[in-house]
């Protein structure tokens, strides 16, 4: 096996939501999840077969992330993979929408961080092994990051 590592690109630093599933429906009903979970969300997302055509089917709402997510998802090539990026939402707003889709398996990343996809590629194909999400930890916070993080969270509207 070899095992390549796929940088994710994402010039504008958006949300990317990286995932598994298992059927050719996928793109039409993660579209219809996501125009539901937020009014006005712009996304583009990119499902890759793993039979037949094995091809790269695109769907959603922004010309520009549609092709962002399509050119994405193919670089990766692992069947059944999705790749999805956000504007006007985030992830929060939208995982429970996604992971109530039938045909989800499961969800490897959601992050606006530098994203590195780890693929493993035998002879039959590809398949994503996991994800590098950001940088290492550098520390534990103090208690001053503590009541930081705390604040920024209340910020967005959640109670501790």
């Amino acid at each position: 096996m070899e095992i390549h590592e796929v940088e994710l690109e994402n010039p504008e630093h958006l949300n990317a939501i990286v995932g598994q599933t298992h059927f050719i429906k996928t793109a039409e009903d993660l579209y219809e999840a996501l125009v539901n979970a937020v009014p006005g969300i712009q996304f583009g997302l990119a499902f890759c077969e793993a039979s037949g055509q094995c091809l790269v089917r695109a769907e959603g709402t922004d010309a520009a992330l549609k092709d962002l997510a399509a050119r994405n998802a193919l670089r990766i090539g692992a069947g059944h993979s999705f790749v999805l990026f956000l504007r006007n939402a985030f992830p929060i707003n939208v995982l429970r929408a996604i992971r109530e889709v039938p045909e989800v398996v499961g969800l490897f990343a959601a992050t606006s961080n530098p994203l590195t996809v780890v693929v493993g590629e035998t002879a039959r194909g590809r398949g994503i092994l996991g994800i590098v999400d950001g940088e290492s930890a550098k520390d534990v916070e103090s208690t001053a990051q503590v009541a930081e993080r705390r604040a920024l969270v209340r910020k967005f509207g959640y109670k501790l």
